[in-house]
C-alpha cells in the first residue's frame, strides 16, 4: 500500500486539498443563501453506519440545531451495510429536494469504487453539501495485549498472530491497518464487522486484539480504560493526547483518518443547497457543538459544496490507484 516513496505525494495531495478547503470555506461564508422554506416535512439525515460511530455522533449533534434553523424536525436514520454503500445508494436515488441528506465518512465513500461494483456513482450521483469534521484514527488494543507501542505490537504479532477488528471491509480504517502491516511486517488476521461500534465492542470484550477506528468514536473508551491506545494516525501529536506517539514517528509520512461530511442527491436546487450548506457550516461552529466534538478529538474542518465534489474526485482516483497497485480485493 503506501510506501515511504509515496508519502511525499500524499502530503502534497493533502496540502492542495487543505488550501482548496480554506478558500472554499471563506467563499461559502460570504455567500448569502436565498430564502428557502423546508418546513413542509421532516428532513432525514441518513447515516450509512451503525449507531455510536463517528458519523452517527456528528449527525445527532447537528440534528436539533439544523431542525431549528430549517423550521422542521430532523431525523437521523441509520441504513447500514456494504461499508456505507447501501445508505449512500438510498440517498443517491432519493428526490433532490433537500429532505434527504447523507452524513458519512467521505473518504470511505471515495474508497468504495475501488472495491465494489456500485449501483451509483459517488462523483456524479451525489452532491457535496458541507464537510464538517476530521478525526485521525486511533490504534488501540484490548488492555490485556502486552504491547505499549507500535514497535512492541509488531514484535508481538510475530510471536502470536493477532486479530485486527475491521470496521468494514474496504473502509479507511481497514486500508490503514493494511498499510501499517505492509510497512512494518506486522502479522494479523482481519476480522470484518458491519460498523465501528461492533468492532469496538468486540475489542473491548477481548474477542479481537487490535483496532483502528476514528478518534471521535474511540477516544471515550480509551479514556474509560476499556481500550489501550498505542498510537494516533496523524502527522503531529494530538493536543488531547500529548503523550501518545503518532504512527508517523515510526512510519514517516503515515497519516489516515475520517472526513465527516454531508452529501445529497445530485441536482438539488441551488438555493436549497446554499441554505442547507450555510446552516451546517454555521452549526458545526456553534460553541456547544464544536466543544462536544473537540472534547472527543475531532477537528472542525469545513468545506462547502464545490470543494467537496473536487475532494471526492481526487480521492476516488487516488485510492483506486492504491488498491489496484496493491492487488487488494474483498473476499
Amino acid at each position: 500500500m503506501k510506501t515511504a516513496s509515496s508519502a511525499g505525494h500524499d502530503i502534497t495531495r493533502r496540502t492542495a486539498l487543505g488550501a482548496l478547503a480554506a478558500l472554499g470555506s471563506a467563499q461559502a461564508m460570504a455567500a448569502a443563501p436565498a430564502k428557502v422554506d423546508l418546513s413542509g416535512k421532516p428532513v432525514k439525515i441518513i447515516v450509512p453506519f451503525t449507531a455510536g460511530g463517528s458519523s452517527d455522533i456528528i449527525a445527532r449533534a447537528i440534528a436539533q440545531p439544523l431542525g431549528e434553523a430549517l423550521g422542521t424536525s430532523v431525523i437521523v436514520d441509520n441504513k447500514v451495510g456494504a461499508n456505507g454503500n447501501i445508505g449512500a445508494d438510498f440517498v443517491a436515488k432519493s428526490p433532490a429536494d433537500g429532505y434527504t441528506l447523507l452524513l458519512c465518512d467521505v473518504r470511505a465513500l471515495a474508497i468504495s469504487p475501488a472495491f465494489y461494483k456500485l449501483p451509483f456513482n459517488p462523483v456524479k450521483d451525489l452532491q457535496g453539501v458541507a464537510m464538517l469534521a476530521y478525526s485521525p484514527h486511533l490504534l488501540v488494543v484490548h488492555p490485556s495485549v502486552p504491547a505499549n507501542n507500535l514497535k512492541e505490537l509488531v514484535e508481538l504479532s510475530h510471536r502470536k498472530p493477532l486479530s485486527f477488528a475491521v470496521t468494514a471491509l474496504g473502509s479507511a480504517p481497514h486500508l490503514a491497518g493494511v498499510q501499517v502491516a505492509e510497512r512494518t511486517g506486522a502479522k494479523w488476521a482481519f476480522v470484518p464487522y458491519k460498523g465501528g461500534s461492533q468492532a469496538i465492542n468486540d475489542t473491548i470484550a477481548g474477542q479481537t486484539d487490535v483496532l483502528m477506528n476514528g478518534m471521535l468514536a474511540t477516544l471515550p473508551f480509551v479514556q474509560a480504560k476499556r481500550l489501550k491506545i498505542l498510537a494516533v494516525s496523524k502527522l503531529t501529536r494530538v493536543a488531547l493526547l500529548p503523550d501518545v506517539p503518532t504512527i508517523a514517528e515510526t512510519l514517516p509520512g503515515f497519516e489516515s483518518g475520517t472526513w465527516q461530511g454531508v452529501l445529497a442527491p445530485a441536482g438539488m436546487p441551488a438555493p436549497v443547497l446554499a441554505k442547507i450548506s450555510s446552516e451546517l457550516l454555521r452549526i458545526i461552529r456553534l460553541p456547544a457543538v464544536r466543544e462536544q466534538l473537540v472534547a472527543q478529538g475531532a477537528e472542525v474542518s469545513t468545506m462547502p459544496p464545490a470543494e467537496i465534489n473536487k475532494f471526492v474526485e481526487v480521492e476516488v482516483k487516488h485510492w483506486g490507484a492504491v488498491v489496484t497497485k496493491a492487488g487488494l480485493k474483498l473476499e
